[in-house]
């Protein structure tokens, strides 16, 4: 007999149909699996017969051959065990129901026959909606994800039995409401809070200023100075996420299997890597690719500590996604494709020993010593970077003033409403804040007045700016000018910008 159950399956953030086909037959007993399997779908075949017998049901003693169609494309994981299951029953006569097709079905399956969570569910969800599905049966750990998607029916389900029992109509499983995104939503708190630093008043403008345009920032200071404290303290100002939003960095964490018992994710991400990560697990990769910190640092911060000491080649895989916004993996089987609009903050010492230029401490670093150190972070990486400032140890003073600065509650309002005016600005395009800008969008939307050209024609000739480090100045003064409510770019905006190039400085001044 043969029977046919739909599953899903997903290649990067797509997903697509896959068709578990069972035939079983006369002959030696076997049980095959084709149509591109990994081990781990292989495997399957051990945990499938061992559930359907332990759920009670017979397993049957022939050839039973499982094809995965399109049989062109690899699959991998255990997804696949449940309709496999499902299929087997069915075509051994085990059981009819006339509600098969109206579901996509996807779980792994335990030997005792309990279903469990699954990578990918919200995925698998969203095709069975654009396949016009009447729903999707999913383990019941994954309906809670799954429930994002509005307009199909969630059915979570704790067993094989269960599953059976549901598409025979013997056994009725209320549907998980579908939730609506706004409510969940909500208002985030915090632990941290920028009135909790002290000092550092052009660091906090700074990193306002990037967090308003989406800008690249680098700090540079001894330890001790506040780089890791403000880092940190930075998604206490981020704009609140989107549904759209919302939905797309879920995606990212459901393929990665990191969603937590929330299982939507209200937060922009934040992601801190430590400095001995690898090149793969920065930009994503496997013989099947799966992403990386940078996607998962989508429309959130990927905070870099101790720049410096990331390797070479890590630091030089930046690159890419900084200017494209994506990152790409290609691999012999596969080239896919993950999204990548993060904001990059991040944090290094003056040297290795972290000293040079402190007025209390010696540096001990030969200037071989401090020319590798700042050889890793390479002119064009830099020039990707739009904002790079010093910070300096605190002051007694400052480290013993009692009154607190500004909220992050206050900050926040101000950056709320600048990325509001660029909202409204770039809502017929595919720009999202003044750091994504390209040419056309510089030509239009910055424009400087009379005074404010010929004081930015002396600077590019006092500080050599590269083409793209003038465009990084344009873009981080329309950012300072969105913040004052300014339509054109002055004077002001643009030496406040012109301070936020630490780096074209000290090169100018050897």
């Amino acid at each position: 007999m043969l029977a046919n159950v739909d599953s899903a399956y997903f290649m990067g953030l797509d997903s697509f149909r896959v068709k578990v086909e069972i035939d079983i037959s006369r002959g030696l007993p076997s049980f095959c699996i084709v149509g591109l399997p990994d081990a781990a779908i292989q495997e399957s075949k051990e945990r499938v017969r061992a559930s359907i017998i332990n759920s009670e049901y017979e397993f049957a003693l022939k050839k039973i051959t499982i094809n995965l169609a399109p049989a062109n494309i690899k699959k991998e994981g255990p997804s696949f065990d449940l309709p496999i299951a499902i299929g087997v029953l069915a075509a051994t006569g085990q059981f009819k129901s006339p509600i098969l097709d109206d579901y996509v079905i996807a779980g792994e399956l335990s030997l005792s026959g309990k279903v469990r969570k699954i990578k990918g569910a919200l995925l698998i969800a969203e095709y069975a909606k654009t396949s016009n599905k009447k729903g999707v049966i999913l383990p019941r750990a994954n309906t809670l994800e799954a429930s994002i998607i509005q307009g199909i029916d969630i059915i979570g389900v704790s067993s094989l039995e269960e599953t059976v029992c549901f598409l025979k109509g013997e056994t009725e499983i209320k549907a998980i409401r579908n939730q609506s995104l706004q409510t969940r939503l909500s208002l985030n708190s915090y632990p941290f809070d920028l009135c909790e630093i002290k000092g550092q008043q052009l660091a906090k403008r700074a990193l306002e200023i990037a967090i308003s345009g989406g800008h690249n920032m680098l700090m540079i200071g001894p330890p001790g100075s506040g780089k890791t404290m403000l880092a940190k303290r930075a998604p206490t100002i981020l704009p609140d996420l989107s549904p759209n939003e919302a939905i797309e960095v879920t995606k990212i964490y459901s393929i990665s299997g990191l969603l937590t018992k929330t299982n939507l994710l209200t937060r922009r991400p934040f992601r801190h890597p430590h400095h001995t990560i690898s090149a793969a697990g920065l930009a994503g990769g496997g013989t099947h690719p799966r992403p990386g910190e940078i996607s998962l640092s989508h429309h959130g911060i990927l905070f870099l500590d101790e720049f410096g000491e990331f390797s070479k080649h890590c630091l030089e895989v930046l690159r890419q996604p900084l200017e494209e916004r994506s990152v790409t993996i290609s691999r012999a089987l596969t080239s896919l494709t993950y999204p990548a609009q993060f904001t990059l903050i991040a944090a290094m010492n003056p040297c290795p020993c972290g000293w040079m230029g402190d007025k209390q401490r010696e540096c001990i670093c030969s200037n071989s010593q401090i020319r590798n150190y700042r050889r890793k972070t390479s002119g064009p990486l830099l020039d990707r970077i739009d904002i790079h400032i010093g910070l300096a140890r605190l002051t007694k003073e400052e480290l013993m003033q009692i009154n607190h600065t500004e909220s992050s509650v206050d900050i926040k309002k101000r950056v709320d409403i600048a990325r509001g005016i660029q909202k409204e600005r770039f809502k017929k395009s595919n720009v999202s804040s003044n750091a994504q800008m390209g040419p056309s969008h510089i030509k239009k939307y910055c424009t400087t007045e009379p005074k404010a050209s010929e004081f930015l024609s002396k600077a590019i000739d006092k500080l050599g700016l590269t083409g793209r480090s003038y465009d990084k100045v344009i873009k981080v003064s329309r950012t300072i000018a969105d913040l004052a409510g300014k339509e054109t770019i002055g004077c002001q905006e643009l030496a406040e910008a012109l301070q936020y190039r630490l780096l074209d400085r000290e090169t100018i001044n050897g």
